[in-house]
């Protein structure tokens, strides 16, 4: 049996911002029955993730590219490869079995074949929670937030936490996560809505509208007039350089992405070596990847705190497989507040 398969793909490599002009959907046929022997695994996908990152991929050249499997440049005319969450429809792995739920690397497309069952990361056993939590919540981007802020940061009680793009996907997570572990958490955002959404509903301390603020140094120092023991980086560019200016001695830097960065080449950030050098401040990069041995641990601390109403989800889900080229573009121009996903429709 076959059945058509929509998927999105990539129709120009780009430089700067991306365009839903950059993007097409196309069609193909997709056989429902693994040949035997091979291991594959046929999943229909129903919830797609959409993250900032793949904006690197789509460049003529990113030195991104160049660091590991998951960051290389994509091909032309190809499904995008991403996470997400599916239903098994057919199978010749003995580990998995129709009808089987699973978050897995499967694409931004209708169905996918995960060759040899590799890119399935854990069968989703209960239905406790909505499916798409398995994409944000307690998939990776709540697992980045988890990873980076326990292992990364190093979080003590007491700490001084500044988080930038606090709304989205890992920065809402890691602002709750830090309030658990009792610290004081800023977090900025860009717009008066998700300002009051940090304060209101994720118990942030304090937030602002980075876009209300022409001087960010001062901003934050008046916002952590004792300055700054963990700085939570998904900007880059000017924030970390005004985060880097209100550092504490021995503070801790963890740099999960740089949003502004990745769409216009001058906002290259330019923090104070000295400033680092004499505050004997940590900066460290990190991929999610680097902790999955924590990965169980993540799963039960994170649906416990589920259970226990004591981290809020935010979720910005979008209907349809066509929807996907201007839900990722709006990543860009700040739409989306919390996890942006794609639910696939399948008729």
């Amino acid at each position: 049996m076959e059945v058509h398969n929509r998927y999105v793909s990539l129709k120009n490599h780009i430089n700067e911002a991306p365009s839903e002009s950059d993007l097409e959907i196309k069609t193909t046929t997709l056989s429902l029955e693994p040949k035997e022997g091979s291991g594959d695994v046929i999943v229909k996908n129903l919830y797609l993730s959409i993250d900032p990152y793949q904006v690197n991929r789509m460049k003529f050249y990113s030195s991104s590219q160049e660091t590991s499997s998951f960051s290389q440049r994509l091909p032309l005319g190809q499904a995008i490869d991403a996470n997400g969450v599916g239903e098994v429809v057919a199978s010749d792995n003995a580990g998995y079995k129709k009808g089987d739920l699973v978050a897995a690397l499967i694409g931004w497309e209708e169905y996918t074949n995960i060759h040899g069952g590799g890119g399935v990361f854990r069968k989703i056993e209960s239905t406790e929670f909505p499916l798409s939590y398995h994409v944000g919540v307690l998939g990776l981007s709540g697992f980045t937030a988890y990873a980076g802020f326990q292992y990364v940061c190093k979080p003590k009680k007491g700490d001084k936490v500044f988080v930038s793009t606090a709304s989205g996907s890992v920065g809402s997570m890691v602002g709750q996560y830090a309030k658990l572990a009792g610290c004081y958490t800023v977090g900025c955002a860009g717009s008066k809505k998700k300002v009051d959404l940090l304060k209101d509903k994720l118990g942030f301390d304090e937030a602002f509208n980075y876009r209300d603020e022409p001087d960010l140094k001062a901003t934050v120092k008046r916002y952590f007039p004792d300055g700054i023991d963990i700085y939570f980086d998904n900007v880059g560019g000017e924030m970390l350089e005004a985060a880097v200016a209100n550092m504490n001695v021995f503070g801790r830097i963890g740099v999960c992405g740089a949003i502004s960065e990745y769409t216009d080449s001058t906002k290259r950030a330019a923090p104070d070596t000295l400033a680092i050098i004499y505050k004997r401040i940590t900066i460290q990069g990190f991929l999610a990847a680097d902790y999955l041995q924590s990965y169980s641990e993540f799963i039960k601390d994170t649906s416990n705190y589920l259970r226990q109403g004591e981290i809020h989800v935010l979720e910005d889900i979008s209907l349809g497989l066509e929807s996907l080229p201007s839900a990722f573009v709006g990543l860009f121009r700040g739409d989306n507040v919390g996890k942006k996903i794609v639910q696939v429709i399948h008729d």
